[in-house]
C-alpha cells in the first residue's frame, strides 16, 4: 500500500477539523487552490470500508459513521415529534417542486398553508427561504437544504423516489382510473358498454 501523498492528508486533515461539512471548492479555497476533487475521491475509497466514511451531501463532503456501527454510538434514544400530516406534504411539494411559493404550495395540496408549517420546517433546517419570485407582489420561494439531503441519505434531490416507486413501496393509494375519468367528465367504462 503506497502512503497518501501530501494533498490527499491536507484534505482528510482539512475535513476532519472543519465544523461543518465543505464543499469541494471551499477546501480548495482553504488549501490555496489546489484541485481537490480526485484526492476527494481517493479518501472516499479510502475510507469505504472503515468505521467512518467520506460521504458527500448537497454538494458537501463529511465524515459519518458508518451506517451498520451507527448503533454503537447511541447512548440515549432521541425523541423525534413526528411531522404532522401538512408538514410533511409541505416537505414533500418544496423537494418536488423547488424553488415554489406558499400559494405554489397550497395550490398543490388544495388547502391553506398555515404560516407555523413552514416555521416548523425551517426551524428544523429543511427548508430554507431561497429569494423572491419576480412576479408582482414578489412572493417568497422556498426550497430544501443541505441538512434536508444529509437527513434523509441524499446525494441530491434526483434520487428522490418517483411516482412508480412509491406506488411499489405502498405509500400511494391505487389510483382509480374510472373514477379520474368520471370526474374529469369523461365516460367510464359502464357508460361505454350501454352505448
Amino acid at each position: 500500500m503506497t502512503p497518501p501523498d501530501d494533498l490527499v492528508r491536507a484534505v482528510e486533515a482539512t475535513l476532519f477539523a472543519a465544523e461543518a461539512p465543505m464543499s469541494a471548492d471551499a477546501i480548495s479555497q482553504h488549501l490555496g487552490g489546489a484541485m481537490v476533487r480526485s484526492a476527494l475521491g481517493e479518501l472516499q475509497q479510502h475510507y469505504a470500508d472503515r468505521g467512518i466514511r467520506l460521504v458527500e451531501r448537497g454538494a458537501r463532503w463529511h465524515f459519518e459513521t458508518a451506517p451498520d456501527l451507527a448503533h454503537l454510538l447511541r447512548r440515549e434514544r432521541e425523541h423525534v415529534r413526528p411531522l404532522s400530516r401538512a408538514a410533511t406534504e409541505v416537505l414533500a411539494i418544496v423537494a418536488y417542486h423547488e424553488p415554489v411559493s406558499r400559494a405554489e404550495i397550497e395550490a398543490i395540496r388544495g388547502v391553506q398553508t398555515a404560516k407555523g408549517t413552514l416555521d416548523v420546517l425551517m426551524e428544523a433546517g429543511w427548508v430554507r427561504v431561497a429569494g423572491r419570485r419576480e412576479v408582482p407582489g414578489r412572493p417568497v420561494i422556498y426550497a430544501t437544504t443541505p441538512e434536508f439531503l444529509a437527513h434523509f441519505g441524499l446525494g441530491t434531490l434526483k434520487e428522490l423516489p418517483g411516482v412508480d416507486e412509491m406506488r411499489a413501496a405502498g405509500l400511494l393509494d391505487p389510483v382509480d382510473d374510472e373514477m379520474i375519468e368520471l370526474a374529469l367528465g369523461g365516460k367510464g367504462e359502464s357508460e361505454e358498454r350501454d352505448d
